[in-house]
C-alpha cells in the first residue's frame, strides 16, 4: 500500500511539473489524474498544495539570477523597481477575484464536466490568437509599463476557473495586449511567483491541520517529481517558443477535452439533465 501511495505521490509530481508552466492547465490535469487515482480526497488537496510549491520553487531556481538583480537593485535600479511594481499590479485582479470567489469556484467548477469544456474553449481561444497578428510593442518584460500588467492580470484572472490555464491566459493574454511570445512567456513565469506563493501559503494555512508527520514520504516524493519535472519543461517551453507557436498546444486542450467528455458522459447527461 505504500509503494502504491508512492507512485501516485510520483506521477501527480510529474503531472504537475510538466502541465504548471505550459497552456494546458494543472489544475484541470491534477483534477481529472486525481480523479484517476483516488487520490482527491483531503490529504490529496494538500498534497497538491505542497506539489505547487516545489513546481514554483523551480522557475525561482531557473530565473535565480534576474530575481537577486532585481533584489539587489530595489533600492537604487528604477527598471528592477518598475518590475516589482509590475508584478505587484498583475497580481492584484486574479487575488482580489479569488479571495472573493474561490468558495464559490471549488463548490461548483471543480468537477470532470467543467475542465473538459475549459479546455476545449482554452484550445480555441489560443487558436484564434495564433491566427491574428498582433503588434509587438514589448520585446522585453522590463520594458512592460503597468498598464500591460495590469491587463495581463486581467487575463490570468480567467484562470480561477479550472482548465483554463493560468499561463495560457497569462501568455496568450500578453501576446493580445502587444507583448512578444517571449516576453509574454516569461512574464508569465514571473507572474507565478508571487500567484503561486500566495495560492499555496493561503491554502496552507487554511488546511494546516491536514498536515501529518506520516505524510511526509509522500510530500516529499511529489515536491521533488514537481521541482524536477517543472524544472525541465520552463527550458524545454523557452526552447521551444523561439521556433514555433503555441497551436500544438491548442490542438491538445480541444482533442483531451474532447476526451473527457466521452470519458465523463454520465456526468454530462446529469448536468444537462
Amino acid at each position: 500500500m505504500a509503494t502504491l501511495i508512492l507512485l501516485k505521490a510520483f506521477i501527480l509530481g510529474i503531472v504537475e511539473g510538466v502541465t504548471e508552466f505550459l497552456p494546458i492547465s494543472s489544475t484541470g490535469h491534477l483534477i481529472i489524474v486525481g480523479d484517476l487515482l483516488n487520490f482527491n480526497d483531503e490529504v490529496g488537496k494538500v498534497f497538491e498544495i505542497v506539489i505547487q510549491l516545489g513546481a514554483i520553487l523551480a522557475v525561482c531556481w531557473e530565473y535565480r539570477e534576474k530575481i537577486g538583480r532585481v533584489a539587489a537593485g530595489l533600492g537604487s535600479d528604477p527598471v528592477a523597481r518598475r518590475f516589482v511594481a509590475n508584478l505587484f499590479t498583475a497580481f492584484l485582479p486574479a487575488a482580489i477575484l479569488g479571495l472573493a470567489f474561490i468558495k464559490a469556484i471549488k463548490a461548483h467548477l471543480f468537477h470532470p464536466f467543467t475542465v473538459a469544456i475549459a479546455f476545449i474553449l482554452g484550445g480555441l481561444v489560443i487558436f484564434w490568437v495564433e491566427r491574428r497578428s498582433f503588434r509587438v510593442r514589448v520585446d522585453d518584460v522590463d520594458d512592460m509599463t503597468w498598464r500591460d500588467a495590469l491587463k495581463v492580470g486581467f487575463a490570468q484572472a480567467f484562470s480561477l476557473i479550472p482548465g483554463t490555464s493560468r499561463s495560457g491566459a497569462t501568455i496568450m493574454g500578453g501576446m493580445i495586449f502587444g507583448l512578444s511570445r517571449r516576453a509574454a512567456t516569461e512574464f508569465s513565469f514571473f507572474l507565478a511567483i508571487p500567484t503561486m506563493f500566495a495560492a499555496t501559503f493561503y491554502d496552507l494555512f487554511k488546511h494546516w491541520h491536514l498536515l501529518h508527520a506520516h505524510d511526509l514520504a509522500v510530500f516529499a516524493v511529489g515536491f521533488v517529481t514537481a521541482f524536477v519535472s517543472a524544472f525541465f519543461a520552463v527550458k524545454g517551453l523557452l526552447r521551444y517558443i523561439a521556433h514555433h507557436d503555441f497551436v500544438a498546444f491548442a490542438w491538445y486542450r480541444v482533442v483531451f477535452g474532447i476526451i473527457l467528455l466521452v470519458y465523463y458522459r454520465a456526468e454530462l447527461f446529469q448536468v444537462m439533465g
